[in-house]
């Protein structure tokens, strides 16, 4: 298990996972999914830049204490399960806590997840409903079936992702087996997959909420 602490104001420091890998989005089919495009091999300790300033992105320079920036932790730290709203379908559910970061990765060749959900009576259908929760990045969706939450299995990684659709640069893909340390020393709740804003300008900190989008965020500017 890796873990990332968050920094009062400052950076995120990973210890424990030496690979960061940079994910570009690309259209397959039609369906957009993560291709891997760069790895950069590091320390058994780094930190990665939370403010979006650095000029040495992803990683941190020390920007965040000139330009004073505010990384005040606001997301809710209730449990998934108690956040998330259920939509029930024929054959499966559907959970939902609406914690997302753009990745359009539930958006898929016959319909929106929401949608195959509703028509889940289809296997093809299911299948790919299934598929796309589980695609999700951020880890907003789950697919239920039998009483069973579905989630995938990662390789402990950190991805720094690029959107070029939306011409931006995205959050950073945490995935596997990870401690996500909040600034004041409690830990967030443990799961799978998360997204973690790296513009500075996320609304629900540490976590991305797609501001990168209407900021233009560019890591490569």
């Amino acid at each position: 298990m890796f873990k990332i602490k968050i920094l009062p104001n400052g950076p995120y420091v990973v210890q424990g996972l030496k690979k960061v890998i940079e994910e570009t989005s690309k259209r397959k089919n039609g369906v957009l999914a993560a291709v891997e495009t760069n790895e950069f091999q590091e320390d058994s300790e780094y930190r990665l830049c939370r403010c979006g300033a650095s000029s040495n992105k992803p990683f941190c320079d020390g920007t965040h204490t000139k330009i004073k920036f505010n990384g005040t932790e606001t997301a809710d730290r209730s449990n998934y399960l108690d956040r998330a709203s259920l939509q029930k379908g024929p054959a499966m559910s559907l959970l939902d806590d609406e914690r997302c970061a753009f990745a359009r990765y539930c958006h898929r060749e016959r319909a929106e997840v929401w949608t195959l959900t509703s028509r889940s009576e289809d296997p093809e259908n299911k299948r790919e409903a299934i598929e796309g929760a589980s695609a999700c990045p951020a880890g907003r969706l789950t697919a239920v079936a039998d009483n069973k939450l579905i989630e995938n299995t990662y390789e402990p990684s950190i991805s720094v992702v690029q959107d070029p659709e939306k011409k931006v640069s995205a959050g950073l893909y945490v995935r596997g087996d990870f401690e996500l340390q909040a600034a004041d020393g409690t830990t967030y709740e443990k799961r799978n997959r998360v997204a973690l804003c790296r513009c500075g300008a996320s609304r629900n900190k540490p976590f991305c909420d797609a501001t990168h989008v209407s900021i233009g965020f560019n890591d490569k500017m």
